[in-house]
């Protein structure tokens, strides 16, 4: 098993920054992708980003495009998203999850394993 652990989320007013970070434990992977996803209230959840292992690939959902920064640290089995420019439309519980055997991916079911969430609040 792989256990997901969130934190950074909180409470931030339009146009600020936010970094969440995410710690992968358990089971450990030689390759696999790392990627956030989000649910706001009453909606489905929803693909934000996506990285590889290696190579440094990356994949945004079209709302954060230009705002958000997946990273990820494998010494230290973490995944991280810097939010920038935030918007009252990114409220949501942001969550990680893990894709085995995937290099990036963009669907919710190629993720076996996920984290508990975050909650992310963004005031005018």
């Amino acid at each position: 098993q792989v256990q997901l652990v969130e934190s950074g989320g909180g409470l931030v007013q339009a146009g600020g920054s936010l970094k969440l970070s995410c710690a992968a434990s358990g089971r450990t992977f030689s390759n696999y992708a790392m990627g956030w996803f989000r649910q706001a209230p009453g909606k489905e959840r929803e693909f934000v980003a996506t990285i590889s292992w290696s190579l440094g690939i990356t994949m945004y959902g079209d709302s954060v495009k230009g705002r958000f920064t997946i990273s990820r640290d494998n010494a230290k089995s973490a995944v991280y998203l810097q939010m920038n420019s935030l918007k009252l439309e990114d409220t949501a519980v942001y969550y990680c999850a893990v894709a085995p055997g995937r290099v990036v991916s963009t669907r919710r079911t190629d993720y076996d394993y996920w984290g508990q969430g975050t909650q992310v609040t963004i005031s005018s």
